[in-house]
C-alpha cells in the first residue's frame, strides 16, 4: 500500500497521448460506420442492391447495439478498459475486412451486426477510461477532445471521394479503404494498451467510474420531464443519422451534385457540431433556458427536409445550415439536461436507457425511408421520389417539437427542475 501511494500522478503529457491514441480506435470505427453513405448508389447500380436492403445495414448495426446495451458493462468490468479497449478494436476491423471481402448482402449485413457489436462497447470502454486518467474540470474537456476526434472520422469518410478519388472508380475499393483506416481501432487499442500497462508499474491511476448498466426497476421512477427529452431524443436522432445515410445518395440524384460536393455537404453536420456543440453548451451553461433552446433546435430542424424537395431555387446550404444548427444545438443541451432530472445514482440507468430506445428509433427509420424510397422508385430518374422519406423525417421534426413544448411548460411549471436556470458554479 505504501509504494502504490508513493507512486506519483501520471506526468499531462502522458495523459493527453492517452487521450489521443484511446480516440484513435473511436475514429476508425466512426470511419467504418459512415463509409457506407458513399457508395450508397453504387451499391444499387453495381450489385443491385434497394435502397431498403442499403437501409437495413444501418439498421442491423443499431438492432446489435440494443443487444449491446442490454447486455451492460460486464466484459469492461469484468476484463478491464485496455483489454476491452483492444478487443472490440480489433472487433471493428474484423468487420471492415468481411464488408470489404463480400458482394453478397447478406454477409454484409453480418459484417455491419458485427461492427455494431464492437463500435458500441469500445466506446463505452473508451468513456470509462477516459474517467480513470482525467478528473475534475479536465475531465469535461478530455470528453470534447474525444469526440472531436471521433467526429473527424465521420467528416473523412463523408469526404472521402474528395482526398481519395481514385479508389471511387468502383464500389469495392472504398471499403477497401475503410479496411485500412479501420486499422486505427486496433493501433490505437495496442497503443493504449502498453501505455496504460506501463503506466500502473509507474504512476497512480484513478479508478474509472462504475460502467452504466440499464436497471429494469428504475424504469418507474422517472417522471415527465425525463420521457419528453426522451421522446425528444429518438425523434431528433431518427430524423438526422437515417437521412446522413442516404444523404451523398440524395444529393446526387435529387440535387444533381458531384460525389465528391455531395460528400462535402453531408460532412457539414459533424463538421458543425464538432465546433458548435460545445460552444452552445457553454452558453446554455451561463444562461439556463434550456428547455427554450430545445424547442429554438426542434424549429431549425422542422422545415428544412420540404426545403431541398420543393425549393429547389434554394441553395442547399441553406437547410443544411439550419440542420447544422439543431445538431449542434439540440445534443448539447438534451444530454447535460438529464442530470438535472434525474438523481445521480440512477444516472447510467437513465442514459443507458435514452441511448437504447435512440437506437431502436434510428434502426427502425433506416430500414423505413430506405424502404419509402423504393416503394416511390426514388432515384436518378426519379428524384420526386425521395419526397416520401423527406415527409417521414418532416413529421419527425413535428412530434419533436411537440416533445420540446411540452417538456418547456413541464419546467416552467411548479414542478421543475431548473432546467431553466444558469449552471450553478463550484
Amino acid at each position: 500500500m505504501t509504494d502504490a501511494l508513493a507512486k506519483p500522478s501520471p506526468p499531462p503529457m502522458y495523459r493527453w497521448l492517452v487521450l489521443i491514441f484511446i480516440s484513435l480506435a473511436m475514429f476508425g470505427n466512426y470511419y467504418i460506420y459512415d463509409s457506407i453513405a458513399p457508395i450508397a448508389d453504387m451499391l444499387k447500380a453495381d450489385l443491385g442492391f434497394s435502397d431498403e436492403n442499403i437501409g437495413s445495414l444501418y439498421s442491423v448495426y443499431s438492432v446489435a447495439a440494443i443487444v449491446v446495451l442490454l447486455v451492460g458493462g460486464v466484459l469492461i468490468d469484468k476484463f478491464g478498459t485496455r483489454i476491452t479497449t483492444l478487443g472490440f478494436g480489433i472487433l471493428c476491423t474484423i468487420a471492415a475486412l468481411v464488408n470489404w471481402q463480400t458482394d453478397q448482402l447478406e454477409v454484409m449485413l453480418v459484417a455491419r451486426t458485427l461492427l455494431g457489436l464492437g463500435a458500441e462497447p469500445l466506446i463505452v470502454a473508451v468513456t470509462t477510461a477516459l474517467a480513470k486518467w482525467f478528473k475534475g474540470k479536465e475531465l469535461s474537456f478530455a470528453f470534447g477532445i474525444n469526440l472531436t476526434i471521433a467526429r473527424l472520422g465521420s467528416v473523412a469518410a463523408d469526404n472521402s471521394p474528395n482526398w481519395g478519388p481514385s479508389f471511387y472508380s468502383n464500389w469495392q475499393d472504398p471499403l477497401f479503404l475503410s479496411f485500412v483506416i479501420s486499422l486505427t481501432c486496433i493501433i490505437g487499442g495496442v497503443v493504449y494498451f502498453l501505455m496504460e500497462r506501463n503506466a500502473e508499474k509507474r504512476y497512480t491511476l484513478g479508478k474509472s467510474e462504475e460502467t452504466e448498466k440499464l436497471v429494469w426497476s428504475d424504469l418507474v421512477k422517472f417522471d415527465r420531464s425525463f420521457w419528453f427529452i426522451v421522446a425528444l431524443c429518438v425523434t431528433f436522432y431518427s430524423a438526422i443519422f437515417p437521412f446522413r445515410s442516404f444523404a451523398i445518395k440524395f444529393f446526387m440524384e435529387h440535387g444533381g451534385e458531384s460525389r465528391e460536393m455531395a460528400g462535402f455537404l453531408n460532412s457539414i453536420l459533424p463538421m458543425s457540431a464538432m465546433i458548435a456543440t460545445p460552444l452552445f453548451g457553454l452558453m446554455v451553461d451561463k444562461i439556463g433556458k434550456r428547455a427554450l433552446f430545445m424547442m429554438v433546435g426542434s424549429i431549425f430542424i422542422l422545415p428544412v427536409y420540404l426545403m431541398m424537395v420543393y425549393l429547389p431555387g434554394v441553395s442547399l446550404y441553406v437547410p443544411i445550415a439550419m440542420m447544422g444548427i439543431a445538431f449542434s444545438l439540440i445534443p448539447a443541451v438534451m444530454w447535460p439536461s438529464v442530470a438535472y432530472i434525474v438523481e445521480e445514482k440512477r444516472l447510467g440507468t437513465a442514459y443507458a436507457l435514452m441511448t437504447l430506445i435512440q437506437q431502436i428509433g434510428v434502426g427502425a427509420f433506416n430500414w423505413m425511408i430506405g424502404r419509402a424510397n423504393d416503394l416511390s422508385a426514388a432515384g436518378v430518374d426519379n428524384p420526386e421520389g425521395y419526397r416520401t422519406g423527406m415527409w417521414l423525417f418532416s413529421i419527425l421534426g413535428i412530434f419533436g417539437l411537440i416533445f420540446s413544448f411540452l417538456l418547456r411548460r413541464q419546467e416552467t411549471g411548479p414542478d421543475a427542475h431548473g432546467l431553466e436556470e444558469p449552471a450553478k458554479i463550484g
